[in-house]
C-alpha cells in the first residue's frame, strides 16, 4: 500500500504501530531525504489482503501529523518508461 502526508519525523516504529491495528505489518519503507535523512511524507507498507483493506479504510484521512493520511492500494507501474510530451 501507499501511505502520503506522513510528518518529517515518522519513523518506522510510529507507523508499524499506527498500522498494526489492523494487522500484521509484513515490511515498511518510507523514503527518507538522502541529505537530511528524514521522511519525504510517504512510504509503502505491505500487509496480507484483507488486513489491507481494513487499514485502507481505518486510516485514510485519519490524521496523523499535520495532514490527513493517504492510504491507497499501490498502483503497479507500467513496464517502460513514460514518453514525454512535445
Amino acid at each position: 500500500m501507499f501511505v502520503g502526508n506522513l510528518p518529517s519525523d515518522a519513523s518506522e516504529d510510529s507507523v508499524r504501530d499506527l498500522f498494526s491495528e489492523f494487522g500484521t505489518v509484513r515490511s515498511i519503507h518510507l523514503v527518507r531525504d538522502v541529505f537530511s535523512g528524514k521522511c519525504r511524507g510517504f512510504g509503502f507498507i505491505e500487509m496480507e489482503g484483507h488486513e489491507a483493506r481494513a487499514a485502507i479504510a481505518g486510516l485514510d484521512g485519519r490524521s496523523f501529523g499535520e495532514k490527513p493520511l493517504k492510504v491507497r492500494y499501490e498502483e503497479p507501474r507500467s513496464g517502460g518508461r513514460r514518453r514525454r510530451r512535445r
